[in-house]
């Protein structure tokens, strides 16, 4: 459980080189957090010990989890994610023994064209590495990776090439495959993360880092991202501040959330972040203590990963 602490708006904003951030995730996802992996780094080196767990009750793109999970900064990860289609993708290549080479190889092999892409999506999907497919497929077809109701195929895409602009069969095979071979340390929940926040809360060993929608501010930008968008925000606090290990918790720079942050004593701090149009925005972490991130040099990153 948190002791108060220290509020502060202080920011930092010096960039690092972008390729310290290996591109781990077979999603271009909204709100992806690929940016933050240097932070992410630098604060579970501020831990007294390798945490035994590490809970992601908002997976989505999952660049955390996977970069948890790669470097093996906690002996075991946990995802959690609430998006059937997502989750789909997420079992496919962590719960099945062939799941992540079936889907490497359905990528390889697919003839992509508009035809084809509406054809595939269009079909029933019985099992869930067929959904999973089809989903990798909207996420790198559709406008912005946006998986919620109402996104539709890019039409001109980058440089003219379409819905080929971000359809790389080869690099997403490859990461789909890496991801496959590090399964051993890593669980997928399909579910919804308040739950295991809730069930787990008492974990001394682990740590969580907790990315929820983001639709507490007046702007709701996750309400147009997500299918799941709808979220409790004063009770997932009210949860956090129950958590028995460290947390690490990311939000849009809004004032509801800081006066959420001062009510339960938790420290603020303001980090630099590229948006998809290239703008520099900040981003709140928040957090128990948030010294480690204070002394650090953090950097300008996209906010969605390739």
């Amino acid at each position: 459980m948190c002791m108060p602490g220290v509020f502060t708006e202080s920011h930092l904003a010096k960039p690092v080189n972008v390729a310290s951030v290996p591109q781990r995730s077979p999603f271009r996802y909204p709100g992806g957090k690929t940016w933050l992996v240097p932070h992410i780094r630098r604060w579970f080196a501020s831990l007294a010990a390798t945490p035994a767990e590490f809970y992601e009750p908002f997976a989505g793109g999952g660049i955390v989890s996977l970069t948890v999970a790669f470097e093996k900064l906690a002996q075991h990860v946990t995802m959690v994610e609430l998006d059937h289609q997502v989750a789909a993708v997420w079992r496919t290549m962590l719960e099945e023994d062939d799941g992540a080479e079936w889907l490497a190889q359905r990528i390889l092999s697919f003839d992509l064209t508009a035809q084809s892409v509406k054809a595939t999506l269009s079909a029933p999907s019985f099992h869930t590495r067929d959904r999973a497919f089809q989903t990798i497929l909207k996420n790198r077809t559709y406008h912005g990776g946006i998986l919620a109701p109402g996104s539709a195929l890019v039409n001109h895409g980058e440089n003219g090439r379409g819905i080929k602009s971000r359809w790389y069969p080869a690099t997403l095979a490859n990461r789909i495959r890496a991801i496959g071979r590090v399964r051993e340390r890593v669980s997928i929940i399909e579910g919804d993360g308040m739950r295991v926040i809730e069930q787990n809360a008492g974990r001394a060993g682990a740590v969580w880092f907790i990315d929820p929608p983001y639709t507490a501010s007046k702007k709701k930008a996750g309400s147009r991202l997500y299918t799941h968008f709808e979220l409790d925000h004063s009770r997932l606090f009210d949860l956090v501040g129950k958590l028995a290990g460290d947390f690490l918790m990311t939000y849009d720079n809004a004032d509801e959330i800081k006066e959420l942050s001062r009510a339960h004593g938790f420290e603020t701090q303001l980090v630099a972040m590229t948006n998809t149009h290239h703008a520099t925005m900040m981003e709140l972490l928040v957090g128990c203590d948030l010294c480690w991130v204070r002394g650090s040099q953090p950097g300008l990153f996209d906010s969605t990963g390739e």
